[in-house]
Formats: structure tokens, C-alpha cells, sequence
């Protein structure tokens, strides 16, 4: 990218922040697992498992179910 593509990107940019920030918005980054990285399957399913094995997990799903409003349709 040449310099004045990139400075008028680097504008445009700027006052897309400018309208987020005067409507009360604030950026956030996050952080998530590379769902296509090698081995993520596999941990995922490994851990998985170790939860489906908690002896916790029955009272955390029971609680889940009594907290969470389901909708009436």
C-alpha cells in the first residue's frame, strides 16, 4: 500500500473511532483459541470430557436451567 492509500485509510479510520467514541462506544480486542490450528479439535473434545466427568456438573447445569429464561415458543 503507498503512502497516501494508507494515510487516508489511517483517516477514515480515525473518524470511524471519533463516531464510535461520541456514541459511547470504546474499542475492545479479544483474544480467541485458532479454531483451525492443529490440535484444537482434540483439546477442545479432552476437555470436553473432563467436564462431562466433573462431579460438578450436574448442580452447574441444574443451576444453569433454573437461572436462564427460555423463551415461551
Amino acid at each position: 500500500m503507498d503512502k497516501p492509500a494508507k494515510n487516508a485509510a489511517n483517516e477514515r479510520m480515525r473518524r470511524y473511532r471519533e463516531r464510535m467514541r461520541g456514541k459511547g462506544l470504546r474499542p475492545v480486542q479479544l483474544w480467541l483459541p485458532d479454531t483451525s490450528a492443529p490440535g484444537f479439535a482434540g483439546e477442545m473434545r479432552r476437555q470436553s470430557l473432563l467436564a462431562a466427568a466433573s462431579a460438578e456438573e450436574k448442580e452447574v447445569l441444574d443451576w444453569i436451567e433454573a437461572v436462564y429464561e427460555w423463551p415461551d415458543d
